[in-house]
């Protein structure tokens, strides 16, 4: 440290405080800028808006763009960790260096600007005193003026010691900008220098994080080349791992779709759903591949974007229901739910998703079990808690919408750790249900339970939804005497569009 005593009580820490500040805002809208620039590259490397050889070049930039920044953002936050402690240190250097300067002027003490005292003043005899007491006075006067004085030169040492500290972290935040080509606090001249100097990052070899909300912010720190080249090379991981934007896990999982070749595991899932993607992307709907383990017979389709919509409507369908045969069904289902929200409150941005996240029994005597219930209500809790996290600034309102014993996979979720990631949950045509309203955690619960519908009559799995000694206290949606098991999603019914305003967030109760 080669400033001086008061040079450092001089400085205006205020002024470097709000420095700090502003940077750190700046650092926080280049992340909300790299989203954008990200959601664009997207759309330019779908061809949504501009295609051919000119459009992927201009994709290519944004991408690079995005690893940049997200580098510039990185180096930016390690840098701020250090400026934050310089504001501190300068602060307790700046009032220590004051208070040094004052304490010998009080004396009075020469103090210079590296700390060293001067000579103390002469104290002279007091007169009209006889000699003894007057020399006693002196004596005091003179040890009073050295205490002062070392007290004044050990604020004015920690004074230096607080700027040289200070100091130390102001080079460790500007050395923390140097991976990106800030030198001596001179930055870059140009984007192309600013490019170079950053480079290619290489592929983590750290595996993701468990947890929906640590994988969505490990996805997130990641820059847009480097979240491609993980769907390119583990689309597998990608397509599953629950945090994951709606986009990549599509796009990951279309990666595993084009795969699949007849004769593998699988294959029959594959092509159902491959078909139903075809469909109704020719008819100009928006559809992402939340979900595809063929193997397993697990797929989830998403009607509408999942990352941008202002509604989420999860259809969680009953026994009897399979990706190979029932996949097109479900999704009607879906779309038929999307539809009547878009009726209830139009200009809304509705996304459904047909979730067979799960394996239903496939008959009525299996839909007796509990165990596909515990295991799809695992599922479906962890797919909940994913789109929280990949929503979190920015949240959508979500409704699970249930049927038969896909209530009981519903009533399961809820008795995960954790609260369920909804804000309600309507349960139609249900076999019963072990929570009351405190259990399953949610504000909002609809019911709906058809005059003709003997599934409903009986507790097969706990209270049934309408009795009020259930404890569930649930608004009850319109139905019709004369509605059997499969009419809840039937439009000339009253439930879909009472079903579309709970989605829509528009219902009366």
């Amino acid at each position: 440290m080669t400033s001086g005593l008061s040079a450092v009580a001089a400085w205006d820490t205020r002024l470097l405080g709000n420095a700090v500040t502003t940077l750190r805002s700046v650092g926080d809208r280049l992340a909300s800028w790299r989203a954008r620039v990200e959601q664009v590259g997207r759309a330019l490397q779908a061809a949504e808006c501009w295609s051919g050889e000119a459009g992927q070049a201009a994709a290519g930039t944004l991408v690079r763009l995005s690893t940049v920044g997200t580098e510039v953002g990185a180096a930016l936050d390690r840098s701020l960790v250090h400026a934050d402690v310089v504001v501190l240190l300068a602060a307790r250097a700046a009032d220590e260096a004051g208070a040094a300067r004052a304490a010998a002027a009080a004396v009075p003490v020469a103090l210079d600007e590296q700390g060293v005292l001067g000579p103390l003043p002469p104290v002279p005899l007091e007169a009209g005193l006889d000699p003894a007491t007057a020399l006693a006075h002196q004596y005091a006067r003179i040890g009073e003026q050295a205490v002062a004085a070392a007290q004044a030169a050990e604020v004015a040492t920690a004074a230096r010691g607080w700027a040289h500290q200070a100091a130390e972290q102001a080079g460790e935040a500007l050395a923390a900008l140097a991976v990106v080509g800030v030198f001596g606090g001179v930055p870059p001249a140009t984007f192309a220098d600013l490019s170079a100097v950053v480079g290619a990052p290489p592929l983590a070899p750290v595996r993701p994080p468990v947890t929906p909300p640590a994988v969505a912010g490990w996805w997130a720190a990641m820059s847009e080349e480097h979240r491609l080249r993980w769907i390119e090379t583990e689309p597998g991981l990608i397509g599953v791992l629950d945090g994951v934007p709606a986009w990549a896990r599509d796009r990951a999982n279309r990666l595993l779709l084009d795969e699949i070749l007849p004769g593998d595991p699988g294959f029959a899932v594959a092509t159902a759903t491959a078909n139903e993607i075809r469909v109704r992307e020719e008819a100009g709907e928006v559809v992402q591949l939340l979900q595809f383990a063929p193997e397993h017979e697990l797929v989830a389709l998403s009607l509408g974007d999942l990352d941008t919509a202002d509604a989420i409507g999860i259809v969680v369908p009953g026994v009897g229901n399979d990706p190979i045969g029932e996949l097109d069904d479900v999704a009607d289902d879906a779309d038929a739910v999307a539809r009547a929200a878009g009726t209830a409150a139009p200009g809304l941005a509705v996304a459904t998703v047909a979730y067979l996240g799960y394996r239903p029994p496939v008959n009525p005597p299996q839909g007796l079990e509990r165990e596909p219930a515990r295991i799809g209500g695992a599922a479906l809790d962890r797919a909940l808690d994913g789109i929280a996290a990949t929503r979190a600034a920015d949240p959508a309102r979500v409704t699970v919408v249930a049927h038969s014993y896909g209530t009981v996979v519903t009533d399961e979720a809820a008795d995960r750790p954790g609260d369920l990631a909804a804000d309600a949950v309507v349960l139609m045509g249900s076999p019963g249900v072990d929570n009351d309203r405190a259990g399953f955690e949610v504000d909002e619960i609809y019911e709906a339970s058809g005059g003709s519908d003997p599934v409903t009559w009986r507790e097969l799995h706990g209270g049934q939804t309408w009795d009020p000694d259930t404890g569930l206290d649930a608004v009850t949606l319109p139905t019709e005497w004369d509605m059997g098991h499969g009419d809840y999603y039937d439009p000339d019914r009253p439930t879909l569009a009472a079903i579309g305003e709970v989605v829509a967030g528009t219902h009366d109760g």
